[in-house]
């Protein structure tokens, strides 16, 4: 049994193979070294196998935690001790893994049975085990001894020196013997400082220094003019012995006159370039609090000092590299197009810094305003959130009217290559929306896919103060900046986590039960499942989804493993970057002047040059009787067409052109089938100089053989809406019945309605009085292609 692999212990346990079992030996060595403490104990079984030891341990008097990395031993364990209370069985491989799964509480004994020869690190893991223990609690190691064991099995056995080994670094190890097997039991983790040693003088010089990073109570950050023309930091090389704090604590004082206590000055990143070809190593220093008056204690070196306001140093002239990289890495993103550099960042308990403008306070509250006006937060909790939490602190590179525009602004945090959005911090009341409709209570955990700092802020002021938020997101670059807002001006309540957030959140961060709401921040083309399983029952997942290309916010209510849709708004998101990112199958259409759109993911047999040719023959023009006036909403019908017609499809133009009469640049709804197609458009039918006096009316074009019957068919889906789904007030259009099915879920088990199968699950839309009749065929006529107003919803 001298296996390596985690496949091999899996099939280990999997036939039925077990290990040496507890011996009486052992038994009574356990119960008389390491009672459990009178009111009860804590303990951790490493490795444990089938989970003989774990059993044993409560019966000691042991609440216990027991891992191993074999998820097959895990599934034998809870069923051969199925009836044992007290214990709970982890899936952990304890040298790999990360151990948040254990027990946040210190434990009073932990036990390595049988395993610590097949551990590699093994001062590592030891030393790591022992920081989990409380003063006085014991680590016990069982283990047989190479000298009594066959050669062959050496492998599972330590040696003599090896076991001397074992006790490095602890104050006292008792060695018992339990039937030849070494019973070794460690007691007081001390850490023996170490000794930094010389092998031979450097054959190059480095350098090394320190930068302090400091903000005036409005959040503006200290850089002086250089007689170098430049602007820098605070900041200078170490002397001797002292540490990068100290440094910048010096520095910052005999350049500027302000004063910091070591305790204030925080390294939060090692940065690693180099200057001229010699590498120089930076500390970047983050003082959270000063006393002083700024002056200019060194006039030979700089002109002046000054506070600059974060979003105007994208275009403050030159800056001293080291600086530039500095303020980067407190602020990413505010100093676009840097040179590359090496950046460390280190785990600091740095505390929030607080300090913003009288502007930044009163423009939030009027944010806040427009939004509670606009009757998105009418709960108590969530326009405090707005109230309070500092938007403009996730969104450093712009300046304050920007931050706080309570409008459709969205702040854009990152593009890709081609210049499109990728990352940003959605508007205010969209933000609001999604969160109010969580239906979230205090002390809730919450999940976030799509990270940024500002709405994981705000669902944890919502929920707080017990609660937790979990923000996950697949950009390094987006998470790293996250945690840099949330360690300047977060609450303490949200985690960021680097990973694709279509897989959910890392097991170990999800609660027990699930979830108590979800919040995705991109758009969506389809549902991920770990969304659904991570869901607490009765949890509320909030996502913009994209139903043929037309993006609603919507609301689900998790039942079982159905999600119910509660609530629709109309929105927009930047698109997944994921394993859920999609290429919408498009067909490009005369030399590239049009192209279709199959937004359901599936193109539909167009015949190519035959709807070209159809395309260059005559235009059909149907009327629908439908018409609207100035401001009215049609994004219900959009959406309608786009769950209810067969081959549905978008039509866009490129160029301004003649032969659709579609703008360019826009698209319409359409649907196609073999060489024919229809789209969707409006004309003005009255006209006037006040906006009450106009007046559209829907028609739809077609062209190809088939072409008439397409056009009616989508002429009867508006004339559908209108009767059943549209209503005189915008805000009064029927939303669909919408429930989401695991993917596979039969036919014959999903209700009635309209079926829109994604990859991972099944959408099915039940539309108000779907199921009656629909009018029949409507007039048409020819007519010679002529421009059309723009279809686009307001």
């Amino acid at each position: 049994m001298t296996y390596t692999a985690r496949d091999q212990w899996e099939k280990h346990y999997s036939d039925g193979k077990n290990f040496r079992q507890l011996g009486e030996r052992e038994r009574e060595l356990l119960a008389e070294h390491t009672p459990a403490p009178e009111a009860g104990g804590r303990a951790l079984d490493v490795g444990c196998g089938t989970g003989e030891l774990a059993a044993y341990l409560t019966c000691l008097g042991y609440r216990v935690d027991a891992c191993d990395f074999a998820d097959s031993a895990i599934a034998r364990a809870r069923e051969e001790h199925a009836a044992i209370e007290g214990v709970r069985w982890l899936h952990l491989d304890i040298e790999r893994d990360d151990p948040a799964p254990l027990h946040e509480a210190e434990y009073d004994l932990i036990t390595l049975r049988l395993m610590y020869p097949f551990v590699q690190d093994r001062g590592r893991v030891v030393h790591t085990l022992g920081e989990r223990l409380r003063d006085g609690g014991a680590l016990v190691i069982i283990t047989p001894v190479a000298e009594h064991t066959p050669e062959e099995r050496r492998g599972i056995a330590l040696a003599q020196d090896e076991i001397a080994l074992v006790g490095t670094g602890w104050e006292t190890v008792e060695r018992l013997d339990a039937d030849g097997l070494a019973f070794l039991v460690l007691r007081g983790p001390c850490h023996t400082d170490t000794r930094a040693a010389e092998k031979r003088p450097p054959t190059a010089h480095a350098l090394t220094g320190a930068l302090a990073v400091v903000t005036d109570d409005a959040g503006r950050v200290l850089l002086g003019r250089s007689r170098r023309g430049m602007l820098e930091l605070p900041g200078g090389k170490t002397r001797g012995p002292e540490d990068f704090a100290a440094a910048a604590v010096r520095e910052l004082a005999e350049e500027t006159g302000l004063l910091a206590d070591p305790g204030d000055a925080h390294v939060v990143t090692i940065l690693v370039d180099d200057s001229h070809g010699i590498p120089r190593l930076t500390a970047v220093v983050r003082i959270s609090a000063w006393t002083g008056t700024l002056t200019n204690q060194e006039p030979e070196l700089f002109d002046r000092w000054e506070f600059f306001d974060l979003h105007a140093l994208a275009c403050v002239g030159p800056v001293f590299v080291p600086a530039a990289s500095a303020l980067d890495a407190v602020w990413p993103g505010v100093i676009p197009a840097l040179p590359p550099v090496v950046s460390y960042p280190l785990a600091v308990e740095q505390p929030p810094v607080p300090g913003e403008p009288a502007e930044a306070f009163r423009l939030r509250q009027a944010m806040a305003q427009t939004v509670i006006d606009g009757g998105w937060a009418p709960s108590e909790a969530i326009q405090q959130a707005l109230r309070t939490v500092p938007r403009h602190r996730f969104a450093p590179e712009v300046n304050l009217a920007a931050a706080y525009d309570g409008g459709d602004r969205a702040v854009i945090t990152r593009r890709d290559e081609t210049g499109a959005a990728i990352s940003s911090v959605s508007a205010a009341w969209l933000q609001a929306d999604m969160i109010e409709h969580l239906r979230l209570k205090p002390g809730a955990i919450v999940f976030e896919a799509g990270s940024g700092g500002y709405n994981a802020e705000l669902i944890a002021h919502v929920t707080a103060p017990d609660s937790r938020v979990v923000t996950v997101d697949i950009d390094p670059w987006v998470v790293r900046r996250t945690r840099a807002f949330l360690t300047e001006a977060g609450s303490g309540r949200v985690t960021a986590v680097e990973a694709d957030a279509a897989l959910g959140a890392p097991a170990h961060l999800v609660p027990r039960g699930g979830f108590d709401g979800s919040m995705i921040t991109y758009n969506c083309w389809d549902i991920a499942p770990a969304w659904r399983d991570q869901l607490a029952e009765g949890g509320r997942l909030a996502l913009p989804l994209e139903i043929g290309g037309y993006t609603r916010a919507v609301t689900f209510e998790r039942r079982g493993q159905v999600l119910e849709a509660r609530h629709f708004t109309y929105c927009g998101f930047v698109r997944d970057q994921g394993q859920q990112a999609r290429t919408i199958p498009v067909t490009g259409l005369l030399d590239g002047e049009l192209t279709l759109r199959f937004e359901h993911g599936t193109a539909a047999e167009t015949a190519g040059l035959r709807l070209e040719e159809a395309l260059r023959g005559p235009r059909h023009e149907i009327t629908t009787g439908v018409t609207m006036g100035t401001g009215a909403y049609f994004g219900s019908l959009q959406l309608y067409a786009a769950t209810t017609l067969p081959d549905f499809c978008r039509l866009a133009a490129h160029r301004d052109t003649g032969v659709t009469a579609i703008a360019k640049d826009r698209d319409a709804p359409a649907v196609v089938a073999d060489a024919s197609l229809a789209y969707l458009t409006h004309v003005q039918t009255r006209h006037g100089e006040l906006p009450e006096d106009k007046e559209w009316e829907w028609v739809v074009h077609a062209f190809g053989e088939q072409g008439l019957q397409l056009a009616e068919q989508l002429a009867a889906t508006v004339r559908a809406w209108d009767r059943h789904v549209r209503a005189d007030d915008n805000d009064k259009h029927a939303d669909p019945l919408l429930t989401v099915h695991p993917a596979g879920t039969p036919d014959d088990l999903l209700p009635a309605g309209h079926v829109l199968d994604k990859e991972h699950c099944r959408l099915v839309f039940q539309w108000p009085d779907r199921d009656g009749h629909l009018p029949g065929p409507a007039r048409h006529h020819r007519v010679a292609p002529v421009p059309a107003p723009v279809l686009e919803e307001r």
